[in-house]
């Protein structure tokens, strides 16, 4: 590969003297290398998701707007390993706005990495006995160094100690290099702590800018509103309408304010799994005032706190 600074030879170094020394190429060499062994291929579903088109042009705009100013301002998020952090019940949009960003950062040149947190607990699992692939550290060196790792279903995993190792130990190296990470996940804070741990829901929520979907209607189920859209796929058993996609006509929330936790549900209610709690414990109180009431946290960067490492 030639080099794109015409420095090297395209091998990655410069021989002067008969001393060699790393080409400013090699970076980006290496990078490209740690990517190819990542899945980077946004899903077909999504392929063609943006912010004019539906479904996301449909979904309440103060949730979109948060979005869409996190991708206007990505050179700098990136660079400062700011992410998001989309939370709400199934089916509500957060894997399609998750797939946005990561089309526009892939537009823009950066590596991508793209999992869902199951699959990639898999994916570390087989490096353990496969032949011939990356190894394990390969593997995770790749995943803390990539320009923006997306994790989708985050919370979905039984947080075996293993698990739980895995999550810490690919959120923890991110975030001390500055890496930004986009999340989606069914549960609310204190359930998703419950689930992987304080320590890596602290250092998430230091990295990332949370953005609540209002929206309380899981969209992949088949509603009977007489006004849906037209019937896809084989037509309902009582011949009615259904409506399959987020921000469908007759299904989409109004521009509401996305108070947490949403007034119909106590907090750690919504979504599968449930969170992991005893039967006669408390339910843990609301998440402290920096979230926002419109839909998202403020949009300014957190404090970066000194801790021992727990």
């Amino acid at each position: 590969m030639r080099c794109p600074y015409d420095a090297c030879d395209g091998s990655g170094w410069v021989v002067v003297d008969r001393v060699a020394t790393e080409c400013r190429c090699m970076p980006e060499r290496r990078a490209r290398r740690q990517a190819a062994i990542l899945q980077a291929r946004i899903p077909r579903r999504f392929q063609d998701a943006d912010f004019d088109r539906p479904p996301v042009s449909h979904m309440d705009r103060v949730q979109v707007r948060h979005v869409r100013e996190y991708v206007d301002a990505l050179a700098d998020n990136l660079a400062s390993g700011r992410g998001l952090w989309l939370t709400g019940p199934a089916g509500t949009g957060k894997t399609t706005l998750a797939a946005v960003v990561a089309k526009h950062a892939i537009q823009a040149g950066y590596t991508v990495a793209i999992y869902s947190v199951p699959h990639l607990l898999a994916t570390i699992r087989r490096t353990y006995d496969k032949a011939g692939g990356p190894t394990t550290a390969e593997l995770l060196e790749a995943l803390a160094n990539v320009d923006l790792l997306q994790l989708d279903d985050l919370g979905a995993e039984q947080p075996t100690p293993w698990v739980l190792e895995q999550l810490y130990t690919i959120i923890n190296s991110r975030y001390e290099a500055y890496r930004s990470v986009t999340i989606t996940t069914n549960l609310d804070p204190g359930a998703l702590q419950e689930q992987i741990t304080e320590r890596t829901v602290s250092r998430l929520e230091e990295m990332c800018s949370v953005v609540l979907s209002p929206d309380q209607t899981d969209h992949r189920r088949p509603t009977l509103d007489p006004h849906g859209p037209p019937l896809r796929g084989p037509a309902a058993v009582d011949g009615s309408r259904r409506g399959a996609d987020v921000g469908a006509p007759g299904g989409h929330a109004p521009d509401v304010g996305g108070a947490w936790p949403p007034p119909e549900r106590p907090a750690g209610t919504w979504g599968d799994p449930a969170p992991r709690r005893a039967p006669d414990a408390p339910l843990r109180p609301a998440p402290p005032a920096t979230w926002g009431t419109d839909g998202a946290t403020d949009l300014r960067p957190r404090r970066r706190r000194v801790d021992d490492g727990g």
